[in-house]
């Protein structure tokens, strides 16, 4: 398979950022894209929307369904994978995308920043990707992709954010799980981008994070691409570099913010 025309995919936190820029890579090829996030009014500080996304989507030529849905309500979710397969006729490709973020060390962490995270990266990604199984077993080419990091135990990745690095775990673990359940039918694979991607959300972070060190979020969203046309991966950690090598992919200067700086490398990664 080279192209995901006609194929649908059901992507958590698409609203924007890398999510966003998923699912356009996918319409661009005309696949129908339902973006499942909770932004249905426009944000005070981010920029983009459910029905923003849904408009640039259908742009990019693909068909878009817009879906206001909190991942952490498995009501809502439910909802939501029954709406697109209403609208759409099944699903093929789950995108666990949406992820929460609050780097401190363990005082500095409110409870409820803590909660937040679990809440949204790990059981969301259990949950959303349960919601989307019985529809994904029945499509002939599925796939599940977490957007999370290969589980690195060294103590550094634990030292100044435990909290968020427990909760991106479990959204690696959960791809471990479902890879180990469900690996020979469905194609479980995690993602990671090995240097920084600049988004609005990181943005919000404030100046620990320059621009000019980082890449676009369309190196992640082309080796997704890969992953989901060319269906080698099964049960693995995958970085956008990795993937993209793999289909002869050897210049990554056009995917930096500013060509010729030295990016950073993002976190969990040797």
């Amino acid at each position: 398979m080279t192209s995901l025309k006609g194929k649908t995919l059901f992507v958590t936190g698409g609203s924007r950022g890398i999510g966003l820029t998923i699912a356009l890579r996918a319409a661009r090829d005309g696949a129908n894209v339902a973006i499942a996030a909770k932004t249905a009014e426009p944000h005070p500080s981010l920029p983009g929307t459910i029905h923003s996304a849904a408009r640039d989507i259908e742009a990019a030529g693909g068909k878009a369904l817009a879906l206001q849905c909190d991942i952490r309500d498995e009501t809502q979710l439910a909802g939501a994978v029954a709406e697109t397969v209403t609208r759409f006729g099944g699903i093929d490709i789950c995108v666990c995308n949406a992820s929460a973020i609050f780097l401190a060390g363990v005082q500095d962490t409110p409870m409820k920043r803590f909660d937040l995270m679990h809440q949204v990266n790990a059981r969301g990604t259990f949950a959303t990707a349960q919601a989307c199984l019985p529809h994904l077993l029945k499509s002939a080419a599925p796939h599940i992709l977490t957007l999370s990091p290969p589980i690195n135990l060294k103590p550094r990745w634990f030292a100044n954010h435990a909290a968020y690095t427990m909760s991106k775990y479990g959204m690696s673990m959960a791809m471990l799980g479902l890879a180990a359940e469900y690996g020979e039918k469905v194609a479980v694979n995690a993602l990671w981008p090995r240097t920084v991607i600049y988004t609005a959300a990181l943005a919000m972070l404030g100046d620990a994070v320059k621009p000019e060190l980082c890449r676009k979020p369309e190196i992640v969203a082309d080796a997704a691409h890969a992953i989901f046309t060319t269906g080698k991966y099964r049960g693995q950690f995958l970085s956008d570099e990795q993937v993209l090598g793999d289909i002869g992919v050897s210049d990554f200067a056009p995917y930096a913010v500013a060509p010729g700086n030295t990016l950073l490398p993002d976190l969990f990664l040797d």
